[in-house]
């Protein structure tokens, strides 16, 4: 946790770019009974039965500092699907020696995706592109791409999509606006915050942290 924060609290450096990824499904879902067509100025509405036309998965990385956004959306999210995201990414940061990732510990979030699914010196050659930073167990909230998450569900995923590329299309067409307007994430909470407001945690790992 104290190594995320301490990324957060870096002054911006193109050379060094922190970037926040993760991985967010998106159900499909249309309606069953048609006929709610309503006249302009009236309250739309909808019928309690939808039906589940599977589901999709959308990748999304952003700089905090700069409010830069990438996003795809994919069919699933498998190790394939993160290693071509992480292709896509590379170009958007020219500049960078070393992109430091933070990012959770699932099991596709590592260098093997790439080494399974490209030739060994281009999984190289990508891998050296990265500083892999990981978040604790249970700590998401620790990752900054989850607050952008929230906010592209409460403006486009609030409502029934039924298909695929309706919903990519909704999606990219609020990241694109979201990242014109350049909203940044303005991350507060820092060591010091947590060594007081979880103080008991660190109690448990040794009695001097009392001090906190």
């Amino acid at each position: 946790m104290e190594n995320i924060l301490r990324l957060y609290r870096l002054e911006y450096d193109e050379r060094f770019p922190v970037v926040c990824f993760d991985e967010r499904p998106c159900f499909l879902i249309g309606d069953v009974v048609k006929g709610f067509e309503v006249k302009p100025e009236q309250v739309r509405k909808q019928h309690y039965e939808y039906a589940k036309n599977g589901s999709c998965c959308l990748l999304m990385a952003i700089e905090p500092l700069t409010g830069k956004r990438i996003a795809m959306v994919y069919d699933q999210r498998r190790k394939i699907e993160y290693a071509d995201f992480m292709q896509l990414l590379v170009p958007h940061f020219p500049k960078a020696e070393k992109i430091r990732l933070i990012q959770d510990n699932l099991n596709t979030h590592n260098a093997s995706s790439f080494y399974e699914n490209m030739d060994a010196q281009k999984a190289y050659d990508l891998t050296q592109k990265f500083d892999f930073h990981y978040t604790p167990l249970k700590g998401s909230w620790l990752n900054a791409v989850e607050i952008e998450f929230s906010a592209i569900a409460r403006t486009c995923l609030k409502k029934r999509i039924p298909t695929k590329d309706e919903l990519e299309t909704q999606i990219l067409a609020c990241v694109k606006e979201r990242e014109k307007k350049k909203i940044k994430v303005n991350w507060k909470f820092d060591i010091t915050h947590a060594r007081r407001k979880m103080n008991r945690h660190y109690l448990k790992l040794h009695s001097a942290n009392q001090k906190f």
